[in-house]
């Protein structure tokens, strides 16, 4: 397939700081065989982020690309943001991105190459930053451990939305974004398994977006406490991806459950003394769990490898108790179902 048609979708939310750079990373993309739209849906902003598109619309660029800017009428959360560009989209292939990241100048190209395949559906990509801050720094490690993983299957099951290409046609044919989701979170997760059930995903880590990342410990630690939130509504309607999916380690499960053996043990040590032992070893197997992302690491910055295994500990009592603050309400409050159940 070649010289596809494409259209990128850009939900924004009060993102008058970010939509300059992205648009500016969009207009000049390289290696385009054929006109390029971007949409941007305003979902509903309260800033200066509507006169910022209009703005840049009036500047000159590239005149095979297009810059078009649709209203929300009032705030509806990025799920409903995106299906309304996917709707206004004329491209075959729908690229979504985020206001607040920065496309590598042949991103599209990238993005567009693997459907040369006629069996591929959708195209995940890849997150970088340039941001100098540990946290950063070590959420990018993160992100990258999971690329290692994903690098190594012919095909996954997930495709996010700050660097995904899907067609048009597969993307209705699953029904789009669930709107059910309130926020950025997980939404793309639950498309991302509808379409793995009947469609090919793969993984290009040449196509590349720029984003940055949380660059202090409480931002990313309640971020962390959402996607174990939500990430749990996301299984109840796919029980299997719970076990196993193309992007979550095993080693993260195992993690979450040792960093709760250890503050139980620590916490009953005192009184049981014996359980001093069991303390040791579920520390031990926690630090051996740590391996494979200090070697993403390395040894080049001592700070950030020596503190790898405190900041995996924090993200697995975190995702922890967002993952256990979910349960109660998914298995007992019949009222608080916002998502209905799909057979998986």
């Amino acid at each position: 397939m070649e010289n596809l048609s494409a259209s990128v979708v850009i939900p924004a939310y009060n993102a008058e700081k970010t939509i300059d750079f992205c648009l500016d990373s969009l207009v000049n993309q390289q290696g385009l065989n054929s006109p390029l739209e971007i949409l941007v849906i305003d979902d509903g902003s309260t800033d200066s982020t509507v006169q910022h598109i209009e703005q840049f619309q009036q500047q000159s660029f590239d005149e095979n690309i297009s810059i078009r800017l649709f209203l929300q009428e009032k705030n509806q959360g990025p799920a409903a943001a995106r299906n309304r560009g996917a709707k206004e989209a004329t491209g075959e292939i729908i690229l979504f991105t985020d206001s607040d990241c920065v496309a590598e100048i042949d991103w599209v190209k990238q993005m567009l190459a693997p459907f040369s395949n006629s069996e591929v559906s959708a195209v995940k990509g890849a997150y970088k930053t340039r941001q100098p801050e540990l946290i950063a720094k070590l959420a990018q490690a993160e992100f990258d451990s999971r690329y290692e993983l994903l690098a190594q299957q012919e095909k996954i099951d997930v495709v996010f939305t700050y660097a995904a290409a899907i067609k048009k046609s597969v993307f209705w044919a699953v029904g789009g974004f669930d709107t059910s989701f309130p926020k950025a979170d997980n939404e793309d997760t639950d498309l991302s398994y509808k379409i793995a059930r009947q469609h090919t995903i793969i993984f290009n880590p040449k196509a590349i977006i720029y984003h940055q990342h949380p660059a202090n410990l409480t931002e990313y630690l309640t971020k962390k406490f959402s996607r174990g939130y939500w990430r749990m509504y996301v299984y109840k309607r796919f029980p299997k991806k719970a076990i196993t999916d193309s992007y979550t380690p095993q080693s993260l499960k195992l993690q979450i459950v040792l960093a709760y053996l250890i503050l139980l043990t620590a916490l009953l040590t005192p009184f049981i003394g014996i359980l001093v032992y069991a303390l040791v070893i579920f520390a031990a197997f926690f630090v051996i769990s740590t391996f494979p992302f200090l070697k993403i690491v390395g040894f080049k910055n001592l700070t950030m490898w020596l503190f790898s295994p405190v900041f995996i500990f924090l993200r697995a009592v975190v995702m922890g108790a967002g993952i256990m603050s979910a349960l109660p309400r998914l298995m007992f409050d019949k009222n608080f179902n916002p998502i209905e159940p799909l057979n998986s």
